[in-house]
C-alpha cells in the first residue's frame, strides 16, 4: 500500500463553490420565493402544472400531439424559461342575449339601426310630441313685452334697446329649434340684418317703415343664399340649412314692425301679447287656455288702448296680436324642445311673431 492520504469523506473539507447567478435567474428565484406579488392581485397564480380543464376550454386547438403542447424552443444556457399563463377570452356580459356583445349595442342588422327621436318615439307610443315652455319663459316674455310697450311712446331709440335683445333672442332660439347649434355664422347673419332693418327704419322713418323692413329682407335673402354655397356640407343639409338661416333672418327682421308700427298701437300689441302668453301658461286644458289668452289679451288691448288713445280700436289689436303669439308660441313648443330652446325660442317667438300684425292692425 502507498502512503498517501486517505481521499474519503472529509468533514472539515469546505463545499464547492456555488455557480454565481445571471440578473435573471436571481429576478427568477426572488419571484419564486416571495409569493404573491402585486401581479397576482388581478391575474391567476402561476401554476407549473398544466392548467385545468376549465381553462383550457378557451385556448386554441394546438397544432402539436398531446404530449408536446407547445413547439420545442432551443434553451440557451443560463436562462429559465418561465411558464405562461393560459389566455382567457371574457365571457359575455350578463343579461346581453345571443347577438349582443355586453357593449350596449344590438345585433347587427343588414338595414341598420337609424336613431330614433323623442319625437317620433312620443307618437309610436300616442303621446303628443309637444311640450309647451311653461311659466318661466312666459314671464319672461311678459316682462319683455312689458319693457316695449313702455319703451314704445317715450322715443323710438329708447325702442331699439329692448327689441335688439328680442331679434337676438329671436336669431339664437329658431336655430337651437331646429337642432342646429352653435350655427354662428347663421346667427349672426340673421341678428346683422335685423340691425339692418332697425337702422333703415330709424333712418328713413316710420312712413318709409315697409319699404325699410323688405329692402333687407330681400338682401338677406341672397345673402343667406350665398353663405350656403359656399358650404361644402352635402346638398340636403345645405338645404337645410338655408331654410334655417332665411326663416330666422325673417323672423328676426320682421320683429322690426314694433319700430315701424304707431306708438300707441305698438303698446297695446306689446301688452297684449304679454298679457296673452302668461295666460296661456296657466294649468288649464288646451282649448280653455287659449280661449282664455285671446279673451285676456282682448281686455289687455282695451285698458292700455284707454289709456294711450286708441280707444276701442284696442280690442282688434290685442286679439291680432294675442292669435300671433300664440301662434309663436306654438312654434317653440313642438318635438320636445329642450330648455333653452324654452328660454330663446319659447320667450321670443310670440313676441316677433305679433309683431306683423301690430303694424298692419295699428294703420
Amino acid at each position: 500500500m502507498s502512503n498517501q492520504p486517505y481521499e474519503g469523506y472529509d468533514p472539515y473539507q469546505q463545499p464547492p463553490a456555488q455557480p454565481q447567478w445571471g440578473y435573471e435567474e436571481q429576478q427568477y428565484a426572488t419571484q419564486q420565493w416571495q409569493g404573491q406579488t402585486w401581479e397576482t392581485q388581478t391575474h391567476a397564480p402561476v401554476q407549473a402544472a398544466q392548467p385545468p380543464a376549465a381553462e383550457t376550454a378557451y385556448l386554441p386547438q394546438s397544432a402539436y400531439p398531446p404530449a408536446q403542447q407547445q413547439p420545442p424552443v432551443q434553451q440557451q444556457p443560463g436562462h429559465v424559461q418561465q411558464p405562461q399563463q393560459p389566455v382567457h377570452t371574457p365571457p359575455p356580459a350578463a343579461g346581453a342575449g345571443p347577438g349582443e356583445s355586453g357593449s350596449g349595442y344590438g345585433p347587427a342588422t343588414l338595414a341598420g339601426n337609424a336613431r330614433v327621436t323623442d319625437a317620433q318615439r312620443a307618437r309610436l307610443e300616442g303621446r303628443s310630441p309637444v311640450i309647451e315652455p311653461g311659466m318661466q319663459p312666459a314671464l319672461l316674455t311678459g316682462l319683455l313685452g312689458l319693457l316695449l310697450a313702455v319703451a314704445a311712446p317715450v322715443s323710438p331709440y329708447v325702442l331699439a334697446v329692448p327689441l335688439v335683445v328680442l331679434q337676438a333672442v329671436t336669431a339664437a332660439g329658431w336655430f337651437r329649434l331646429n337642432g342646429m347649434w352653435p350655427a354662428r355664422q347663421g346667427i349672426a347673419l340673421a341678428f346683422l340684418g335685423a340691425l339692418a332693418a332697425d337702422a333703415a327704419v330709424l333712418v328713413a322713418g316710420r312712413d318709409q317703415a315697409p319699404a325699410a323692413i323688405l329692402g333687407p329682407l330681400g338682401i338677406w335673402v341672397l345673402l343667406s343664399l350665398v353663405l350656403q354655397l359656399r358650404s361644402h356640407a352635402d346638398p340636403d343639409t345645405r338645404m337645410y340649412g338655408l331654410m334655417a338661416t332665411v326663416a330666422a333672418s325673417a323672423l328676426a327682421i320682421i320683429a322690426t314692425g314694433f319700430l315701424g308700427a304707431d306708438p300707441d298701437a305698438a303698446s297695446v300689441g306689446a301688452a297684449a301679447v304679454a298679457v296673452a302668453v302668461v295666460a296661456r301658461a296657466l294649468p288649464l286644458p288646451t282649448a280653455a287656455s287659449v280661449a282664455v289668452s285671446v279673451l285676456a289679451a282682448t281686455g289687455a288691448g282695451i285698458a292700455v288702448g284707454g289709456m294711450t288713445g286708441v280707444g276701442t280700436k284696442g280690442a282688434l289689436i290685442g286679439a291680432g296680436a294675442a292669435v300671433c303669439a300664440l301662434a309663436g308660441h306654438r312654434a317653440a313648443s313642438y318635438d320636445y324642445p329642450s330648455r333653452f330652446v324654452h328660454f330663446t325660442a319659447g320667450v321670443a317667438l310670440p313676441l316677433a311673431a305679433a309683431a306683423p300684425a301690430v303694424w298692419i292692425l295699428g294703420r
